[in-house]
């Protein structure tokens, strides 16, 4: 596979590294996941304030580029709920000749997605995971333009990332 930047973005809750862990698996991409990065980040005195609200997401692409660099395939998952994360991605490509792949990821069912929220576990010692009310008051700005919309109340993430390695060609 040509190296390529998948952002796959999402609320919580909506599959977005289960998804990327089986695609990881099935492609050899290197997954890069912003859930880890803040953990990690606020176990070192990060409190993400302020103009620092972005920084999991900066140090994510900072690593997305080196890796691109060297032509691997890099999955970052993330809610990337703000436009501006688009600066990000694109300074991660620039130079590198990989492709871009946006896969907005949603849960259509509320009943489905409010059960994955409410009943899972954390994999990440220190993460807190959000509430269904806190999922829901959540602002986040899906793409306009997506190169692939996948709903996780009828794809598994199996299925999903299949579609995914698909939509990248070989």
């Amino acid at each position: 596979m040509t190296p390529a930047l998948i952002v796959l973005a999402g609320l919580p809750g909506t599959g977005k590294t289960t998804i990327s862990r089986e695609l990881a698996r099935l492609s050899g991409a290197i997954h890069l996941r912003i859930d880890t990065i803040e953990t990690a980040m606020r176990a070192r005195g990060e409190t993400f304030e302020g103009a620092r609200g972005d920084i999991g997401y900066v140090v994510a692409y900072g690593l997305a580029r080196d890796l691109l660099g060297a032509g691997h395939c890099v999955i970052v998952d993330a809610v990337h709920g703000w436009r501006e994360a688009e600066a990000l991605w694109t300074e991660a490509l620039r130079g590198t000749h990989a492709r871009l792949c946006r896969v907005q990821i949603v849960c259509s069912d509320p009943a489905v997605h409010r059960a994955r929220v409410e009943t899972r576990k954390s994999d990440i010692a220190a993460l807190s995971l959000p509430t269904w009310s806190q999922v829901q008051g959540r602002d986040a700005i899906p793409f306009d333009d997506a190169d692939l919309m996948l709903d996780t109340a009828t794809l598994s993430a199996q299925a999903a990332a299949v579609k995914i390695v698909a939509e990248l060609g070989p």
